[in-house]
């Protein structure tokens, strides 16, 4: 339950951030989303993982860090989390107007390809500087996952919206940033680049692999923090 309420908590400030800052159309908005993600991160890696986002989870279940049963209840969390960040950041701003994202036509292609490249980049990232064996105890994973989101939200957030994150796209969607009927680009997004992620950390760090033989004791911090 620890682990589930770490990844709640994080989930929450990382979409009641991006709600806010996006509603009030903060020029500094990835910066702020990249700094309250690199705060949480730290603060609950030791916990959870510090995963905040269900791509990142499936990245890890398919890279063999984390079990079926704790990804579901981290993909609960983080969604539940999203939800009520979104009601709590519409009730903070109270905005009299939200300008809707709605994607069509060519946008849809586009933002697929945009969101599973940078999905694909941050699942990848947290997969080697908060996974991997060769970096056990290391102190620049948050800062690292967390200048892959700023990056991404200043590179494509005009393009796609920059989500990388389905429970920022359903907060959002509760929030009126994103048309429902364009959540499924997202989620997709998501699934794609999540399990490239997982398989490509596999193949480049075979050492890291579930059935890999190990010289660790499961005490280890590298297998701590998924």
């Amino acid at each position: 339950m620890r682990k589930f309420l770490a990844e709640f908590v994080g989930t929450f400030f990382l979409v009641l951030t991006v709600g806010i800052a996006v509603v009030k159309m903060s020029a500094l908005a990835p910066l702020a989303i990249g700094g309250v993600l690199t705060v949480m991160v730290y603060a609950a890696g030791h916990v959870s993982g510090a995963h905040f986002n269900p791509a990142v989870t499936l990245a890890a279940l398919v890279r063999g860090a984390i079990s079926r049963a704790d990804a579901a209840g981290y993909v609960a969390a983080q969604t539940v989390a999203g939800v009520l960040a979104a009601l709590a950041a519409g009730w903070i701003t109270h905005p009299a107007a939200v300008s809707t994202l709605t994607l069509s036509g060519r946008a849809i292609g586009v933002a697929l390809l945009a969101e599973s490249l940078f999905t694909f980049a941050l699942a990848y990232v947290v997969l080697n500087v908060a996974t991997s064996r060769d970096h056990p105890n290391n102190s620049f994973y948050g800062l690292a996952i967390g200048g892959t989101v700023m990056a991404g939200a200043v590179t494509v957030g005009g393009i796609s919206g920059g989500v990388f994150n389905p429970a920022v796209a359903v907060g959002g969607a509760v929030l009126g940033l994103f048309a429902w009927s364009s959540i499924w680009v997202y989620l997709v997004a998501a699934l794609i680049g999540g399990t490239a992620a997982g398989a490509v950390f596999l193949a480049l760090n075979p050492a890291d692999r579930p059935d890999a033989k190990r010289d660790v004791t499961v005490n280890d911090p590298a297998l701590a923090r998924p």
